[in-house]
């Protein structure tokens, strides 16, 4: 059964459109946990545009009474401000994004070149001695599989963006097989099997169906959306639902 981890980075970015702090991170994230939410994502990216470094303090002690079993996931790319975001809060998982700095949203995954393996690598490392699990955010490509294994991280996030594009047209099909033989070899190999990116509650079932052994979803931008017309915490129970099959 698939966890479902709310990504708040539209919310923060509500917030951001003005300065009178509304709408509260706190408030949201506690209405996501108490809906059932499994755990909370925040992409802290260096222009803050949504999540901002401050945010991610403030969350991380918000969630502390229910830690590890709801786990804070931190994603982005392994910079040294990222790492020492990283390094004080420690959160249950990074979920690193190869993506430069003033990339629009996360679009392509790590192909673990020997360029990219010498900037994942050490941050793979630093994240397991800190006590977390590294998941590195990649394409639907079984052959980056056995790369990721080397590079000593726990788990991959499947890029589902390409996938829900497909749904939309209703030619979802061969995308959908080979996220299903990408999750296969990641699983084969001993990985932990997370997705993300455009998931709704049209695609989830087939994806869930065809990974039934999916770790996690990190789902925010669609969600967010389906809140506007549903309300939030009523969306995040349908998510979590949704996830569960």
């Amino acid at each position: 059964m698939a966890r479902l981890s709310v990504n708040l980075n539209k919310i923060a970015l509500l917030r951001n459109s003005r300065h009178t702090g509304v709408p509260d991170m706190r408030r949201f994230a506690t209405l996501a946990l108490e809906a059932g939410a499994h755990g909370l994502t925040v992409h802290p990216r260096p222009d803050e545009r949504h999540i901002r470094g401050s945010d991610v303090p403030v969350l991380a002690e918000l969630m502390r009474p229910v830690r590890p079993g709801i786990e804070f996931n931190i994603e982005g790319y392994p910079d040294a401000r990222l790492m020492e975001i990283v390094r004080a809060v420690r959160p249950e998982q990074v979920t690193l994004v190869p993506d430069a700095p003033g990339a629009f949203t996360s679009e392509e995954g790590w192909k673990l070149d020997p360029a990219q393996a010498a900037v994942a690598g050490p941050a793979v490392a630093e994240i397991k001695a800190l006590g977390g699990r590294a998941v590195l955010f990649i394409d639907a490509e079984p052959d980056v599989i056995e790369r990721v294994r080397d590079s000593g991280a726990g788990g991959v996030e499947i890029y589902t963006g390409p996938y829900a594009h497909a749904f939309r047209a209703g030619s979802h099909q061969p995308i959908l097989d080979r996220i299903a033989a990408t999750a296969e070899r990641a699983r084969e190999a001993g990985l932990v099997v997370n997705a993300g990116h455009d998931l709704n509650l049209h695609n989830i079932p087939p994806l869930v169906a065809a990974v039934p052994f999916l770790a996690e979803a990190s789902i925010g931008h669609e969600l967010t959306a389906d809140a506007l017309e549903n309300g939030w915490a009523a969306t995040i129970a349908a998510y979590v639902a949704a996830l569960l099959g």
